[in-house]
């Protein structure tokens, strides 16, 4: 799903192999934005734009019809790109805030958690239980891994620096930029799979990602001096 940003760490501490290595949905919004920095739209204002989108989505997934789930998903990879543009502005215009930075990480979990939940609601609709578990509770489980995940990252590149959390890219795509192809998961009919495949696979990865942010935090912390 979307990607957390540490916005004032960016300021303070530009990532040295930009703008190369930046994916192309974060190029792409940064154009789009570009002719807003003149204007009285504020970072917070797109960040506002994003989570209504977003809730509009969990609202569509939640219906659980076939038009529902893939008006749910479209809905959901615009308000996936739209994640970007608050940060590109403030990159552009300065207007950095902790607020600002808050209010994008609960934005993003709003989402990502609601989203998941949704499109077990739809799924319950049809399938009461799925591997034992009614589909919503397997959706929120799913979403609440991955909202876990995007902030121990965060955590992790506030700690360690950007490096730390670099993503596998190809050809300028990131890993989680898999998540703009859920249009073909509804448009095929696929999404009982695809949450029970983010059920079982979200909270193992969301272990994962705990044991290196606690490998990070001994790596970096300071050692004691031994008493004579």
């Amino acid at each position: 799903m979307p990607r957390h940003r540490s916005e004032i760490r960016h300021m303070q501490d530009p990532d040295p192999l930009e703008p190369l290595a930046r994916p192309w949905d974060a190029r792409l919004a940064a154009k789009l934005v570009a002719p807003l920095a003149a204007g009285g739209i504020t970072p917070n204002m797109l960040t506002t734009l994003r989570l209504g989108v977003g809730l509009l989505s969990v609202a569509a997934f939640a219906r659980g019809t076939f038009a529902a789930s893939n008006l749910g998903a479209v809905l959901l990879v615009v308000s996936n790109f739209l994640d970007h543009t608050d940060g590109e502005l403030a990159r552009i215009t300065g207007k950095f805030s902790r607020f600002g930075h808050v209010y994008d990480l609960v934005s993003d979990a709003i989402v990502t958690i609601f989203t998941f939940c949704a499109i077990g609601v739809g799924l319950g609709r049809s399938h009461p239980l799925l591997l034992e578990v009614p589909p919503a509770a397997l959706g929120t489980i799913a979403g609440t891994a991955i909202a876990l995940i995007f902030y121990l990252r965060m955590r992790i590149e506030e700690i360690a620096g950007k490096a730390a959390t670099r993503q596998a890219s190809v050809a300028g795509f990131q890993t989680e930029d898999v998540l703009y192809l859920l249009p073909l998961v509804t448009l095929f009919g696929v999404l009982k799979p695809f949450l029970l495949l983010a059920g079982l696979g979200a909270p193992l990865f969301a272990v994962w990602v705990c044991v290196d942010y606690v490998r990070v935090l001994r790596r970096l912390a300071p050692i004691e001096p031994k008493s004579a």
